[in-house]
């Protein structure tokens, strides 16, 4: 275990921007799309093309924010500094990357002829923003094996595939049939088989123990059966031609593991400054490919929330985060919430500071806030973080006994909207208008949860919408797309192509297949074959 260790220095965007490898710890609300795309901007405006940027986080939609958020920040510093050199003042306030953008350390205005070259360097950089790679890291490393040709040991010609459940399934199916299917007990079901399969596979660098079960036990077998399927899920990968976005990152990896790799020259040609967002989530083979690439060549900053971590995300761990860290050279955090008031922020610090988090060296420093005041006021109970204790008296439970979950959750539930109906009949205000329902949530562990909250909530005459995010499988649509596609590939069959007739997609109703019969069933099997021959050529867009 690592030692607790000292907050590190601040980061701060007026400084040089350091060499080498910095991890630059962030805190919920502390400014770390900010921090991103005001580094983007300042690199550019010092001499680095925005070609030789490279820009990873995880998630597309994560891509697009960032993405929309650096293209911002590039608007707004060539804006401010075509108006500087149009001799101009900016009426609102400019922010600390501004200040950086047109002067020096002491303060000093630079001359009209260096503000020109720094607006064309961020001018150049829109010009050609479609060109940036801020990428997913999936994203990114297929187009670098893509790339790589004969330097790369991955076959153009395989398909990348987004989701193997269908291929594990089968695999998992055909393995356990093979080795449990004339045994009079089985040593664990076949739930449990695809239990593990799914953990080995979700977590293809985790090594499978324990190594030394005893020969015949139960643990021996599960984990001979955990390498099986690890196996021959590989083999009827390459049979099929199909690549996993694990596979990508490992081959990636490979690619790069000897120093002399040509892959690392090129990767380190081609990008001189590389951003990683969300390193907390990072795995131990995505940190490779990061260290042997980029690693003592050029600037790699990396950008995390270590706090998170110990919720495993996207298979990251605490211990990749630990181990980068202890070979960056430079350590520096962002210590400013720039989200949360002053009263809210100091009362979780005196709540939260000092505790550790999945390792001694995972420590919740303090923070400030830069909004300095409450923006709420008039509420019943002024406390900005409250800890509500249910007692057996209010469970209706006998004191030496537990609550049932059946039994507690509705009262629980309610209790919620007792106290949030209590804050909208208030006099309380947010920034100087009335607090409204749409200014509250509330958060649970389950979407169970969330519907008792709902329900409560409804109940006292309160407005509350789900964010859940349900299964679009389990949806009304997904049930009408699913009786259209069965039409389609039968249309013979009258029963079906009734079915989809009563789908919004055609919309007829049970009294107009009643009157019109078998004319109606054979106009909608028409029009379901002229479907069906569309999408075979075109696609289900079409």
């Amino acid at each position: 275990m690592s030692a607790p260790t000292a907050t590190a220095p601040v980061f701060d965007i007026t400084a040089p921007v350091p060499a080498g490898t910095t991890i630059l710890e962030a805190s919920a609300g502390t400014g770390k799309t900010w921090a991103i795309a005001a580094l983007v901007a300042r690199v550019v405006a010092e001499g680095t093309s925005l070609d030789q940027i490279l820009v990873v986080t995880f998630g597309r939609a994560a891509t697009q924010e960032l993405r929309e958020r650096v293209r911002e920040r590039l608007i707004r510093s060539e804006l401010y500094l075509r108006q500087l050199i149009d001799g101009h003042e900016p009426a609102r306030r400019i922010d600390r990357l501004e200040k950086t953008l047109s002067g020096d350390a002491s303060g000093t205005r630079f001359d009209v002829a260096e503000l020109r070259v720094r607006h064309h360097r961020l001018r150049d950089a829109l010009g050609a923003f479609d060109d940036a790679t801020i990428a997913t890291i999936h994203q990114f490393c297929h187009s670098v094996l893509r790339s790589l040709g004969v330097a790369g040991d991955t076959d153009p010609g395989t398909t990348l595939v987004e989701d193997l459940s269908d291929l594990l399934a089968e695999v998992v199916d055909d393995l356990y049939l093979a080795r449990y299917a004339r045994l009079d007990a089985v040593p664990f079901s076949h739930k449990t088989a695809r239990e593990i399969a799914t953990k080995v596979v979700g977590d293809p660098a985790a090594r499978i123990g324990p190594a030394d079960a005893e020969p015949g036990s139960v643990e021996a077998e599960r984990v001979a059966f955990a390498e099986e399927v690890r196996s021959e899920l590989a083999y009827r990968k390459r049979r099929l031609g199909v690549l996993s976005y694990d596979d990508l990152l490992a081959d990636l990896a490979a690619a790069l593991e000897d120093p002399r790799s040509p892959t690392r020259a090129r990767l380190r040609e081609r990008w001189s400054v590389v951003l990683v967002d969300e390193f907390q989530d990072t795995d131990p083979v995505q940190w490779q490919v990061f260290e042997r690439a980029f690693h003592g060549h050029g600037t790699l900053v990396l950008i995390g929330d270590p706090k998170q971590a110990i919720y495993a995300f996207r298979g990251g761990d605490i211990n990749t985060y630990l181990r980068a860290r202890q070979v960056a050279d430079h350590q520096q955090t962002l210590a400013v919430n720039r989200r949360s008031d002053a009263p809210l922020v100091a009362a979780l610090s005196a709540g939260l500071g000092g505790m550790t988090l999945g390792d001694p060296a995972v420590e919740v420093h303090p923070v400030t806030a830069a909004q300095h005041e409450s923006r709420l006021s008039g509420l019943p109970n002024a406390q900005p973080w409250r800890l509500r204790v249910a007692s057996r008296a209010m469970l209706d439970t006998d004191p030496d006994r537990l609550a049932r979950v059946d039994k507690a959750r509705p009262i629980l539930a309610k209790d919620c909207a007792t106290d949030i109906a209590r804050v909208l009949s208030s006099a309380a205000t947010f920034d100087g208008r009335p607090v409204a329902p749409g200014d509250i949530a509330v958060l649970c562990h389950t979407g169970k949860q969330l519907r008792h909250v709902r329900d409560a909530l409804q109940a006292a005459g309160i407005p509350a919408v789900l964010a859940a995010d349900d299964s679009v499988l389990r949806s009304p649509a997904a049930k009408w797309w699913l009786m259209l596609l069965e039409a389609m590939e039968m249309p013979n069959r009258s029963r079906r192509v009734r079915t989809a007739a009563l789908t919004p997609f055609i919309g007829e109703s049970i009294t107009a297949l009643d009157q019109r019969g078998e004319v109606l069933t054979d106009d909608v099997a028409a029009q379901l074959r002229r479907w069906a021959e569309l999408f075979a050529l075109r696609g289900i867009p079409a």
